[in-house]
């Protein structure tokens, strides 16, 4: 007679299986000085609840009832629990999968309370069949860029960033002698700086126990002092041996205070600003730092769920305030354990680890090189040349040089890796009528088609109502094509990293921070990822990452710094100075994507609202209403073979069908696209351009593909419903634009579903649908 699951329960309790489990969580807590209760996970490092959990499922599994008890699926726990484990030991790990079963572990709840908390974890992670794409892809990637009226609160950014970095190579052979070789004098100047520090009586540095004044315990406070002190006597012993090298720069230490210019407010541990006169109150804003830094007191914290990814989040801030910039150079200081940093289009690199008081000239060498550094190195776009107050670039055009001369910016996609788009409003230079131009620099897989050559296609087609072609090229800088491997990184090899593993193989083991002697004695409880891999979800979804377009590795893969001209200027469509104008708008982009698809045969595949621009200026000869970005777009004759990505979009406004990835990419989903554009501005702005700040659809930037899915089709699939959830969010100045985004609502999603089959009279549905609401409007406001 088979038991039943009291009866196991019963007969086989878990006592104290559970014990040493809950001590290395004790342990791990009072080391970091946290209370122990299941919210201290929120405050461990990725590494500390990853090691936790594979000793807390592997005591589960050997615990007598899970080999007894049976899921719904009619198999063992025990066999479930082995696929836990490893889902947790794969790079996809995420603590809040397993976070109700740690909560009633944790708060000592009942037998039965904590196997039915495993039992929904291991169903749970259990990944669903997938049907067999269609079609060659690349699984798309979230990038930081594509926030839409978001607070930016960290804990929804780190995620996505830590995806958008992916892995973060260290250990590069030849990292200081390709960032810092090509200082002029520095290495003469560092070694007779450090020369002067070995000497007299009592000298700033010993062989034996390193630097004067290093604080015992690595203090953060301590270490900001100190550091700041000893670069200015290194600044002081190298003006005695090259006079001509007064630095303008010096160190920024401001730990507690928030630097101006970010989204949310964000604290900067120590960085390197020109400005020789900032001190502990001065107001820096990011356009100000040229090196960021990060200090850790722990040694063990040089990991990538720690230092790591706070210096990625002060390398994204830098990069989105300095329009010019190509890359960041950082470092980290993890107790006197020092590393040099890159962080470029790609994502970030970093030298070898080095001891600062076991290697004092080296240290020093680092010191002056950072002060020393020219705006080129320092990863600034020569080909942006400033004369008095402004700033201009270069193009050769018909055979003829041209000036173009900055305007404004006009905007920065806030991301470290990704395309990283950056537009300037601009006008040739002796043209006194000023007509505008845009210059448009993005950083593009090598693979994909060129988008000026795109836009010159279009442009020669006659197509309506999409920006039309002026120039492009692909920018030069030191005399060579811009790219990332060549370029930016100086030829280095990722593949020499110490922490290096293709990504289809399993990630190497650390020797950094390691707390296995305290978890168990389980086979399983000392696995860890490499600390070269940043967290991500558990599955069952499909890991959302993504490098070229090409097959391989992050290792082979590269971007191309490309820059676009084109001679229509607007601003974004959410700005449109009344309702009508901007329901003229929206359809005027859809003429030019239906004008797009069928002269030119072109896919868009990024409709978002800074894509669609309007001109409201009457002196201004560009289109009343245009598209913008052909950076995705696609050929639909061949989209099959032409390497693109099959998932493609700004994630709030993504088609329901592209998000589920079980379609070909559309007109269809682009259509749609359209409508989630109308319907989020309606929620987000009350008036033109007035952002009421974020909503409770702020989540739609971050949650995973099937949940956002899940949330689009609830809103859709029931006119009641709809009209209900319009009413409670439209803001009171698109109130009166309910009936309109509803009609659009019954063509885009037939019955309140998605379509089934292509609709070519969708374009004219839904501009007439446009028309009809402009109509309407005008009425009332008469």
């Amino acid at each position: 007679m088979i038991p039943s699951r009291s009866e196991i329960l019963q007969s086989k309790p878990i006592g104290d299986g559970l014990n040493s489990v809950c001590d290395s969580f004790n342990s791990i807590c009072k080391d970091l000085g946290i209370p122990a209760s299941p919210q201290a996970l929120d405050q461990m490092g990725n590494e500390d609840t990853q090691n936790l959990s594979l000793a807390l499922v592997s005591a589960l599994q050997i615990l007598p009832a899970a080999r007894l008890l049976h899921s719904k699926t009619g198999s063992s726990l025990f066999s479930h629990l082995s696929k836990l484990n490893s889902a947790i030991s794969s790079d996809d790990f995420d603590i809040e999968r397993i976070r109700p079963l740690w909560n009633a572990v944790l708060n000592k709840q009942s037998d039965d309370v904590i196997w039915n908390k495993a039992e929904a974890v291991v169903t749970e992670s259990t990944p669903p069949s997938r049907p067999p794409s269609s079609f060659q892809q690349t699984p798309w990637l979230r990038s930081t860029s594509s926030f839409a009226n978001s607070t930016e609160h960290r804990k929804y950014v780190d995620d996505v960033l830590k995806e958008e970095l992916g892995p973060m190579y260290v250990g590069i052979p030849g990292f200081f002698e390709a960032f810092f070789g090509e200082i002029a004098g520095l290495k003469l100047a560092a070694q007779a700086v450090f020369e002067r520090c070995k000497a007299g009586d009592n000298p700033l540095y010993r062989e034996e126990s390193g630097w004067q004044g290093w604080p015992e315990g690595a203090r953060e406070r301590d270490v900001l002092r100190w550091f700041a002190e000893v670069t200015g006597q290194f600044v002081d012993l190298a003006e005695e041996h090259q006079p001509a090298s007064r630095a303008r720069r010096r160190p920024l230490a401001q730990p507690h205070q928030p630097l101006q210019g970010s989204t949310a407010d964000r604290k900067l541990d120590v960085g390197f600003v020109d400005d020789p006169s900032a001190g502990l109150h001065s107001k820096c804003h990011w356009k100000q730092i040229l090196v960021p830094g990060e200090l850790k007191s722990n040694p063990s914290a040089d990991k990538a769920s720690k230092a790591w990814l706070d210096l990625g989040r002060y390398a994204r801030e830098v990069l989105a305030a300095q329009d010019s910039r190509r890359f960041v150079l950082g470092f980290t200081l993890c107790g006197s354990l020092m590393r040099l940093w890159e962080f470029d289009r790609l994502g970030g690199i970093a030298s070898e680890q080095f001891d600062i008081n076991g290697d004092g000239l080296q240290f020093v060498s680092v010191v002056l090189g950072f002060l020393w550094l020219n705006e080129k190195q320092l990863g600034f776009d020569p080909s942006f040349i400033t004369a008095g107050d402004g700033r201009y670039i270069e193009i050769e055009r018909n055979n003829r040089k041209e000036r173009l001369i900055i305007d404004e910016v006009m905007k920065r996609a806030p991301c470290v890796a990704g395309r990283a788009t950056t537009c300037w409003k601009a006008h040739r230079e002796g043209d006194d009528s000023r007509i505008p131009l845009v210059i448009k620099d993005s950083w593009q897989f090598p693979e994909r088609e060129e988008e000026g050559e795109l836009l010159r296609e279009a442009t020669e087609k006659d197509v309506v109502n999409v920006a039309r072609y002026y120039h492009h090229e692909t920018v030069c800088v030191g005399g060579q094509d811009d790219d990332i491997r060549g370029n930016v990184r100086r030829g280095l090899d990722i593949t020499k990293a110490k922490n290096y593993r293709p990504e289809s193989s399993m990630p190497p083991p650390s020797t950094a921070g390691r707390r296995v002697s305290r978890i168990g004695r389980s086979s399983t409880a000392g696995r860890k990822r490499s600390s070269s891999y940043t967290d991500a979800p558990l599955p069952p979804s499909k890991r959302t990452c993504s490098t070229s377009p090409v097959k391989g590795d992050r290792a082979t893969a590269n971007r191309v710094h490309r820059r676009v001209i084109v001679r229509d200027y607007g601003k974004a469509i959410y700005k449109a100075n009344s309702r009508v104008s901007l329901l003229a708008a929206l359809e005027g982009c859809i003429n030019g994507y239906e004008s797009l698809h069928k002269r030119a045969g072109l896919l868009q595949c990024d409709i978002s609202p800074n894509n669609l621009m309007l001109n409201e200026e009457i002196d201004n000869p560009s289109w009343r209403a245009f598209l913008i970005d052909l950076d995705l777009a696609v050929k639909e004759q061949r989209e099959n073979s032409s390497g693109a990505r099959g998932k493609t979009g700004t994630r709030a406004f993504m088609a329901i069908g592209v998000l589920l990835d079980d379609e070909l990419h559309s007109f269809m989903h682009d259509l749609e696209s359209f409508f989630w554009v109308l319907f989020w501005t309606c929620i987000h702005y009350d008036g033109p351009g007035r952002d009421i700040g974020a909503t409770e659809f702020e989540c739609w930037n971050y949650e995973s593909d099937r949940k956002l899915a899940g949330s689009k089709k609830s809103i859709v699939d029931d006119e009641r419903d709809f009209l209900k959830i319009a009413e409670m969010n439209f803001t009171p100045y698109y109130q009166a634009l309910i009936p309109c985004v509803n009609r659009l609502r019954r063509k885009v999603f037939p019955n309140g579903g998605r379509w089934r089959d292509p609709n070519p009279n969708l374009y004219f549905e839904m501009k007439e649908i446009l028309r009809a609401a402009r109509d309407d409007l005008k009425r009332l406001e008469q």
